[in-house]
């Protein structure tokens, strides 16, 4: 079993062990005939029924606490940035990239909130996780936490289709055991938004406790909320969360960590794809035509088994579904 500290592996922020944690869970069998079936149903807009979401996010749980806080994933790999409860737009980047397991994938946070499918999103990629954990990865972003989902769609999305919050406690749980960050072999760092001034180091990342909420500042915080900003050094962010760091941040993180580059999502760009800092960090989005007025294309990022990177950009989806035009907030568009 692991306590906080060691070697990066979930720890529950009271110290329990994790095992303690999810023994419970070993009962819940689900055969890969089943995750194969209800991933065909999600696909075709039928979504799992409450016990199906249970037992599904009780297995996720135990899949994700047998993971490190930066999780290493093998290339190649494609690289998604945020998704942002665009259903069909994601059945799109499978058609554009191919289906798992012929395509392995790294999701850099941001499934739910702003988009009408937003648990349509977290499902589909908890359910590919689950069932192939070695080729699916999952790392937490700004939006896999519950202050941030009861303001900005994902939790009154779980009223309207279950009728409780029942399933949004649920997949709120299952965010917590997200792992912080990931690497690309150790050669591309991959976090959800930036940098922390606390981190200078990835063996700092592996030290944390991270099965908790996302807190309001500190490094798990600067992880999911920070930007890369032009003006060098560490800057106030005006997200009002994170900080802003400069290309001499990047350049500076990156050699002393090994890393060829950063690789990060969090931010619109309207090309899908651009680099913040030349060489050093790129940001990378997969929410075509965002909030469905926007207006932007959507990228993903292909790393071959050599470690060359390159990019993918496409358009929203022709088929949006019967859109719910239940009103989301504004906010950092």
């Amino acid at each position: 079993h692991y306590r906080a500290g060691d070697t990066g592996a979930a720890a529950c922020a009271d110290g329990t062990p994790i095992g303690a944690e999810v023994a419970w869970m070993a009962s819940t069998m689900l055969s890969n005939t089943d995750l194969d079936a209800q991933i065909e149903r999600l696909k075709r807009r039928e979504n799992l029924s409450e016990a199906e979401v249970k037992a599904l996010c009780a297995k996720a749980k135990e899949v994700l606490s047998e993971e490190q806080n930066m999780h290493t994933v093998p290339a190649p790999v494609t690289v998604v940035g945020d998704i942002h409860g665009q259903f069909y737009d994601l059945l799109e980047l499978f058609r554009i990239a191919g289906e798992c397991p012929n395509t392995n994938f790294l999701f850099l946070g941001d499934y739910v909130d702003r988009g009408y499918y937003s648990v349509e999103c977290a499902t589909l990629v908890t359910l590919l996780k689950v069932r192939y954990p070695k080729r699916v990865g999952l790392i937490r972003g700004n939006h896999e936490s519950r202050q941030i989902t009861q303001v900005y769609g994902f939790y009154d999305e779980c009223l309207r289709k279950y009728g409780s919050a029942d399933v949004w406690l649920m997949f709120t749980e299952v965010f917590d055991y997200l792992p912080l960050c990931a690497s690309v072999d150790g050669k591309v760092f991959c976090p959800h938004a930036g940098l922390s001034p606390s981190l200078d180091e990835t063996d700092q990342i592996q030290a944390l406790t991270r099965v908790q909420e996302v807190p309001h500042e500190g490094p798990i915080c600067d992880l999911v909320w920070s930007d890369p900003d032009d003006r060098g050094g560490w800057g106030i962010s005006p997200r009002g969360a994170g900080y802003t760091f400069g290309p001499d941040i990047s350049e500076q993180f990156n050699h002393r960590n090994g890393f060829n580059f950063i690789v990060r999502a969090h931010q619109l760009v309207m090309e899908g794809y651009q680099w913040a800092h030349p060489n050093q960090c790129v940001t990378i989005f997969s929410a075509p035509n965002y909030c469905y007025r926007c207006g932007n294309q959507a990228s993903i990022m292909m790393v071959d088994e050599y470690l060359n990177h390159s990019f993918i950009t496409y358009s929203a989806s022709p088929d949006r579904g019967e859109k719910d035009h239940t009103r989301v907030p504004d906010y950092f568009l």
